[in-house]
C-alpha cells in the first residue's frame, strides 16, 4: 500500500486567527448571531447562496475523488498479496468491523430521531429529479441503471453508482496488471493527490460557507434548530464512544488487553490528530508505536496503511448518522432497502477519506446522491456543524486502525504478548526505541 505520511503542521507558530479551525468556529458563531438577531437578512438569497455555493464546490469534486480513491485502494491490494495470508486477514477484519460501525450508526440514528422537528423542506428541483428517476426505474432494470452508456458521461453527470462500478472494474484490472500497471497506478495516485489539493483550496472558503449555512438555518428555522444540531453532534460523540469502548473494547479484550490502556499508550498521536482533524497526520508515529508494542514490522507495514483506505470506522458512523439526520430533517422516510443501500454505498465511498480534512463531508455527499437525491440539499444543514464532528471521526479512525494492527498481528501469531503487556502497563518507557519484539 502506497501512502504519503503527512507531517503535522506547525500550528503553534501561526497567528491564531489564521488557523482554518478558528475561522470556521468564528464564522459559525457569527452565523448564529445573524440568524437569531436578523432573520430577514439571514434568509436573504445572497446569504443562502454562500452555503449553497460551498456545497456545489464540494459536489464538483465527488466523482473524481471517488474514482481516484477507489481505484487506488483496490489496485494497491497487490502489495497485500505479497504478504499472503496477512493481507486477506486484514481485509476480512476491515470489512467486518466497518460493517459494525455502519450498522451501529443506523441503529442509533433510528433510535434517536433527533432530526425530526427541524421542519426543513426538500428542494423542489431535487424532488422532481428523484420522481423522474423513480419512474424510470419501474421500466428499466436496476442493474442496467448502474451501467453507464459512457464512462465520460457518468463522470460528467456525477452519477456515483456508475462511477463506482467503473472504478471497481478499473481497480481490479490494474491489480491484475501487476508491475506493468505501476506507472498508471502512480498517475492515479498523483491525480488523487491533485484533487485533494483542490479540496484544500476549496476548504479555504469553508468559513464563508459555514457562515451562510448556519445563518440561513437559524434564520429560517429559528434558534430551536440549534437543539437539533447540537443533538446530532452529541449523538455522534456518544455513538463513536460506544463503538470504541464496546466493539473495539471487546476485540481488545479478546486479544488480551484493555482498550483504555491502549488509548493511553497512543495519547500523543491522538492529540496530534485532534489538532489536525486528520488521522493520517499521525501515521508514522502510530506505526512506530505499534512496532514497539510487539506487533511485527511486516504486519504493521501492511495493516496500518491499508486501514487508512479500508478501515474508516469514524467516517462510517458519521455517514449513516448524518444521512438519517438529514432525511428526518427533510421529512423523507427511508425504506429498509434504502438504508441497506446506505451500508453498501458508504462501504465503498468511505475508502480513502481519512487523510484530508473535509473529505468525510465529500463521502457524505456521494452517499446522499445515491440513496436519494432529495437529501443532497440537506447537506447545508449538516455542514454548519461538520467541523465539530471531524475530530471525532479522525480519532475513531486512528484508534480503529491501531486495534486492527494488533488484532491481525495476534491472529497471524506475530504479536509479542510480553512486550504488549509491558508497554501497556508502562513497565517500559513508550518513547524507548528498544523493543523485545521477536515476532518480526
Amino acid at each position: 500500500m502506497t501512502t504519503i505520511a503527512t507531517a503535522a503542521p506547525a500550528r503553534a507558530s501561526r497567528t491564531w486567527y489564521k488557523i482554518l479551525y478558528v475561522q470556521v468556529l468564528i464564522a459559525i458563531l457569527i452565523g448564529v448571531l445573524v440568524g437569531w438577531l436578523w432573520p430577514s437578512l439571514a434568509t436573504n438569497d445572497w446569504v443562502k447562496a454562500l452555503g449553497d455555493g460551498f456545497i456545489k464546490l464540494i459536489k464538483m469534486l465527488i466523482a473524481p475523488i471517488i474514482f481516484c480513491t477507489v481505484v487506488s485502494g483496490i489496485a494497491h491490494i497487490q502489495d497485500a498479496k505479497k504478504v499472503g495470508r496477512v493481507g486477506l486477514k486484514a481485509l476480512v477484519y476491515f470489512e467486518i468491523v466497518s460493517t459494525f460501525a455502519l450498522v451501529l450508526g443506523l441503529v442509533m440514528g433510528n433510535l434517536f430521531k433527533i432530526g425530526h422537528g427541524l421542519a426543513a423542506k426538500p428542494d423542489a428541483a431535487a424532488v422532481a429529479n428523484y420522481v423522474k428517476q423513480a419512474e424510470a426505474s419501474k421500466s428499466v432494470d436496476f442493474i442496467l441503471n448502474i451501467i453507464p452508456d459512457t464512462v465520460v458521461g457518468a463522470l460528467a453527470r456525477g452519477d456515483i453508482l456508475q462511477v463506482l462500478l467503473f472504478a471497481i472494474l478499473f481497480g481490479f484490472s490494474l491489480m491484475a496488471l501487476g508491475e506493468r500497471g505501476a506507472k498508471l497506478r502512480g498517475m492515479i495516485d498523483d491525480a488523487a493527490h491533485a484533487v485533494f489539493g483542490v479540496i484544500a483550496i476549496v476548504m479555504k472558503v469553508a468559513p464563508i460557507g459555514a457562515f451562510g449555512a448556519m445563518a440561513f438555518t437559524i434564520g429560517k428555522f429559528g434558534p430551536s434548530a440549534l437543539g437539533n444540531l447540537i443533538g446530532l453532534v452529541a449523538l455522534f460523540y456518544a455513538t463513536a464512544a460506544l463503538f470504541v469502548l464496546v466493539v473495539l473494547g471487546l476485540i481488545s479484550r479478546f486479544v488480551g488487553f484493555s482498550i483504555f490502556k491502549f488509548i493511553a499508550y497512543i495519547k500523543d498521536e491522538l492529540l496530534l490528530v485532534l489538532g489536525t482533524s486528520s488521522s493520517e497526520s499521525a501515521l508514522p508515529q502510530l506505526m512506530t508505536k505499534l512496532e514497539r508494542l510487539g506487533c511485527s514490522k511486516p504486519v504493521v507495514g501492511l495493516v496500518v496503511p491499508t486501514g487508512y483506505s479500508f478501515n474508516l470506522d469514524g467516517t462510517n458512523i458519521y455517514m449513516t448518522l448524518a444521512t438519517l439526520f438529514i432525511a428526518q430533517a427533510l421529512g423523507v422516510d427511508l425504506s429498509f432497502g434504502q438504508q441497506l443501500t446506505i451500508l453498501v454505498v458508504a462501504m465503498l465511498t468511505s475508502k480513502g477519506a481519512s487523510g484530508i480534512t473535509g473529505a468525510g463531508f465529500i463521502t457524505l455527499a456521494a452517499t446522499l446522491s445515491v440513496v436519494n437525491p432529495v437529501l443532497v440539499p440537506g447537506m447545508a444543514i449538516v455542514f454548519s456543524i461538520d467541523k465539530f464532528m471531524s475530530e471525532v471521526r479522525a480519532l475513531t479512525n486512528i484508534i480503529g486502525n491501531g486495534i486492527a494492527a494488533v488484532f491481525v498481528a495476534w491472529w497471524e501469531g506475530e504479536l509479542d504478548q510480553v512486550t504488549l503487556h509491558a508497554r501497556l502497563n508502562q513497565k517500559i518507557d513508550p518513547t524507548d526505541g528498544e523493543t523485545s519484539n521477536t515476532a518480526g
